[in-house]
Order: C-alpha cells, then sequence, then structure tokens
C-alpha cells in the first residue's frame, strides 16, 4: 500500500465527506504506527490503519465506543463517521471527535500519584461494563486479554539469543511464574495498550483515553502493564492498592511488561526497554 498522505486523505474526505472538504487536513506529529492521524478542522480527526492486519479495529471502535463510553469516567474517542474503502485506499477508516490533551509523561503530570489514582479508576470503570455480545482476546487485538502462553515461543526465541545465562534464567524465572496462573474470573474488558501514548493529560491532570484498537474482553492482567513501564515508586504502590487484584494477577501483567520490552522493543529505546525488564524482575 503506499504511503498515507495529506492529499490522499484530502481526496478521500473530498469523495466520501464532500461536507468536510473544505476543512483543513494536516498531520497529527506522532500519530501512532497501528494508525495515521490527521487533524480534519479544528473539532476533529481522522484516523487510518497503516497496514491490513489493524484494519479490523476500525470497524469494532466505531460499534463499541459508544456504549463504552456512558459509563466511564473520562473522555474516550467519540466516532462521528466510517470511510468505506476505495481505489485509493483498502481499508475502512474512521472520523473522530478531537480531544485536547498532550501525550502523558512526567514532564506535563502536575500529581503523579493522582495521575496513578485516576487511571487506577478508569480502569475499574472499565472492568465493570457489561461485556454482553463482547469480542473474545483474539487475532482481532493480538490476544489482549487473552493467554500470556500465547506469546511463549517468542520468549523463548529470545531466550535462545541471550548470551547472559544468568539473565536468560531470571527472565525465565518470571516467564514461567506469570505463566502458572490464568484469569479464573468471567471475561472483562480491556483496553489492550494502555501506554503513555493513549494517555492525555490536560492542565496536568489525565484527561482521556484513546486508541482502543485492541479492546476485547478477557483476563485485564494486560491493561496492568503501565504500573512497570510509566510508574514508579510510590505512584505504583497507590496504582496496585487501588485495584482489588491478588499477586497471581500483577505476576501476570509483570509477564506481559516483560514480553513487550523483552521481544519487541522500540527502535531508537531500547534503553527504556532495558529499564522496563529490570523493573519487572525486580518487582
Amino acid at each position: 500500500m503506499k504511503s498515507i498522505s495529506t492529499s490522499l486523505v484530502q481526496h478521500l474526505i473530498a469523495a466520501q465527506f464532500p461536507q468536510y472538504a473544505h476543512l483543513p487536513i494536516s498531520p497529527v506529529p506522532f500519530g501512532g504506527h497501528d494508525n495515521r492521524t490527521f487533524h480534519l478542522g479544528p473539532d476533529m480527526s481522522i484516523r487510518l490503519p497503516s497496514g491490513a492486519a489493524y484494519a479490523p479495529k476500525v470497524e469494532k471502535e466505531q460499534y463499541w465506543l459508544p456504549k463504552l463510553a456512558p459509563f466511564l469516567p473520562l473522555p474516550i474517542p467519540k466516532p462521528i463517521a466510517m470511510g468505506k474503502p476505495s481505489a485509493d485506499y483498502p481499508y475502512q477508516w474512521s472520523i473522530y471527535s478531537w480531544i485536547e490533551g498532550e501525550t502523558a509523561s512526567v514532564d506535563h503530570i502536575s500529581d503523579m500519584t493522582k495521575f496513578a489514582t485516576d487511571l487506577a479508576s478508569f480502569l475499574k470503570a472499565l472492568h465493570k461494563i457489561d461485556t454482553t455480545g463482547g469480542l473474545v482476546a483474539g487475532a482481532h487485538n493480538f490476544y489482549r486479554g487473552g493467554p500470556l502462553r500465547t506469546y511463549d515461543s517468542e520468549i523463548q526465541h529470545a531466550l535462545a539469543l541471550t548470551q547472559d545465562k544468568s539473565y536468560a534464567k531470571k527472565v525465565t524465572r518470571l516467564w514461567e511464574a506469570a505463566l502458572s496462573s490464568t484469569w479464573q474470573g468471567a471475561p472483562i474488558w480491556v483496553h489492550g495498550d494502555v501506554a503513555i501514548g493513549n494517555l492525555l493529560v490536560k492542565d496536568g491532570h489525565l484527561a482521556a483515553i484513546i486508541d482502543f484498537g485492541g479492546m476485547g474482553i478477557g483476563d485485564p492482567a494486560c491493561d496492568l502493564v503501565i504500573a512497570w513501564t510509566f510508574l514508579k515508586g510510590q505512584c505504583r504502590a497507590v496504582f496496585q492498592k487501588a485495584l482489588p487484584f491478588d499477586e497471581a494477577m500483577w505476576i501476570r501483567a509483570r509477564g506481559w511488561a516483560l514480553w513487550k520490552a523483552f521481544c519487541h522493543p522500540v527502535e531508537g529505546q531500547e534503553e527504556e526497554a532495558q529499564r522496563v525488564i529490570h523493573e519487572a524482575l525486580e518487582a
């Protein structure tokens, strides 16, 4: 597929939503990996999947986000319209209302403890929503909420390439502990990618949660990795105390954090991946 350029998006809007053709369109900085995001005027955004693997998320978000939103304490994306595949672009795509905010970072947050508490409150509300008709974790959301064992082959491959055997033993010990338990409750809603890029901050406080493409129902352990990828010390403790989960859940969450950092470190952020691995191993 050719690159998703501003001119392509302008053409798609003009062809399918001519009522918006007069509005300026510009790319959003750091618009994401799974999707390319563009401003549409001052109050809307356009999101287009960057590849076939991410395309099924569009219709899922269009259907479920309006159903989840009334039960959540913070704003989430509001679908306005869904674009159709065409000769110029082969997937469905979305128009959403624009949500103001900056990507979460220590510099943008005025009170990290309150941030941790607010995020925990959001997750508790999400986990309580009726799951009737919800999509069980699977290929559509890269098995977020599914069993960690799905990714055991990736861990074993990465371990086989690890020359530091002492380090490999630590990784193996945590991974085996994470695999030793499974979620015994009924499936509950998971966001699927609670990462700083999907947490918006405004005026120093958590203001919105975005990108629900990884949503599904299953084991919520995958939603807790933020405890090791971003939260530290007392803030991590506050986050954990605010959520009603047992030790096995938190060990599975550490397993999710380990898998992502150990097997899929972001290019150029290898040091950060090593920090996350260390935090997960030493917790």
